[in-house]
């Protein structure tokens, strides 16, 4: 009998100890500031629930890498993957991205959520209505501008003579080019700081968005035809442009990306920079930034009138979205996060943070449009959000991409050599997947 009490009373602390296990979750996501606000909001989830949340950071260079390991080996050290919107289709095709589409349906006030960050950063296929992620950060490219420059009485006369126009930021990208041709006065001040790298997806975000306004476009989304769309006469003569916009740019340009380009800024180096929303707050920040945070400006990424004499406005769009990982043993804690951070309150919090809302109403909020001096400027861009192909084959595709736009803007082939082997290589890359049944 007493070695059956005892056995009992064994068994009752190891119920026990389980019984009071703390649920955890861990959400994995880039190292930059948004998941720094991330995990300063998710102290309020476990004050309301008791699950605690943990934000793994991973600098951004290794980001996609380590994520794929883990889930290619079916890991479930992550509950919540914040990846970026061209992982949808290889999250969901290849199984690790959980279906949250009825779940979202009946939990999920989806009305309340941006149409263009849904599409963007939770469907797929596009136009399906089949969710496998929440819209997290939301974020797409836009322009710094030096006001200490654009405001002088001097240069504002000088500007006005030679090109016949008021100073101002760019509507179009003809005007862009003017104004990046009239601050370029080497060794000390450059036009602007545009995203050239081959590296991870710089060039293609920075270019694409040209491309589409320009009136170009990747191929036809229903039948996945590249040949005579991509390497039309509005995707060369965009590339053509955008090559152009190295001549006004700092030495070393040719590897630029966001770092880079805030980097140009804050050195005084140049009169405009192309970034994503989510960096400026290092711009504005006396800080980080000594030197000009007191005198800059941010303007929608222009528009422009193409070949074909139609006016178009389009921007890349950045960003991600919070998928549950199909490997996780967490995902009901998961989902209750989710459901939790769309909350009208909790994204206004987010906001005041610094985050990126989808959320509609608090998107159009005056807290939010004068909540920074980069947010209505944001807002703004919303209506011309754009992005690239979310399919499975995406990193093989962006891949084709950098290597040969960046090898037009340093001039080793030609623009029309560069658009011709990217259509080229993505007809390949479709039709090796079964694309062309």
């Amino acid at each position: 009998m007493k070695k059956f009490l005892i056995v009992l009373m064994a068994l009752f602390v190891v119920f026990a100890a389980c019984a009071k296990k703390e649920k955890s979750i861990t959400i994995v996501w880039a190292e930059w500031d948004p998941a720094n606000y991330l995990d300063t909001l998710a102290k309020d989830f476990t004050a309301e629930t008791g699950i605690k949340v943990t934000v793994s950071q991973i600098p951004w260079a290794n980001f996609q890498e380590k994520v794929f390991m883990a889930l290619k080996s079916k890991s479930g050290v992550y509950d919540i993957i914040i990846g970026d919107s061209q992982w949808l289709g290889q999250g969901a095709i290849e199984g690790h991205y959980v279906d949250l589409t009825d779940w979202m349906k009946a939990n999920i006030d989806i009305a309340s959520v941006s149409e263009t960050a849904m599409t963007a950063f939770a469907e797929y296929p596009k136009g399906s209505q089949k969710y496998w992620a929440l819209p997290a950060e939301v974020d797409c490219n836009g322009f710094a501008y030096r006001t200490d420059l654009f405001e002088n009485p001097n240069e504002q006369a000088a500007f006005k003579a030679k090109y016949g126009y008021d100073l101002a930021p760019p509507e179009t990208y003809d005007q862009l080019r003017d104004i990046a041709e009239f601050f370029t006065r080497p060794p000390d001040l450059y036009g602007i700081a545009p995203w050239f790298t081959k590296a991870y997806d710089g060039i293609t975000m920075g270019f694409q968005q040209v491309m589409w306004t320009f009136g170009g476009s990747y191929g036809d989304e229903q039948t996945y035809k590249v040949e005579g769309i991509l390497n039309s006469e509005a995707g060369v003569k965009a590339l053509e442009y955008y090559k152009g916009l190295k001549q006004f740019a700092p030495e070393g340009s040719v590897e630029y990306y966001w770092a880079e380009a805030l980097d140009a800024f804050k050195k005084g180096l140049v009169a405009m920079a192309m970034d994503y929303f989510a960096f400026f707050p290092g711009l504005v920040s006396q800080e980080t930034n000594p030197a000009h945070y007191n005198h800059i400006g941010f303007f929608v990424a222009p528009g422009q009138t193409g070949p074909d004499g139609q006016y178009r406005r389009y921007i890349s769009i950045g960003g991600q979205g919070m998928s549950i990982c199909s490997y996780s043993k967490n995902q009901n804690e998961a989902k209750q996060f989710l459901k939790w951070f769309i909350q009208k309150p909790v994204q206004e919090k987010w906001a005041q943070l610094g985050g990126f809302t989808p959320h509609k109403e608090v998107l159009k909020s005056d807290a939010f449009l004068n909540a920074t001096p980069y947010n209505k400027a944001f807002s703004d861009s919303f209506p011309y959000l754009r992005d690239f192909w979310a399919v499975p084959e995406y990193a093989e595709l962006i891949e084709v991409c950098q290597t040969n736009w960046n090898a037009a803007i340093v001039g080793t082939i030609t623009p029309k050599e560069a658009m011709d082997t990217v259509t080229k290589e993505h007809e390949r890359i479709f039709r090796e997947a079964g694309y062309y049944k």
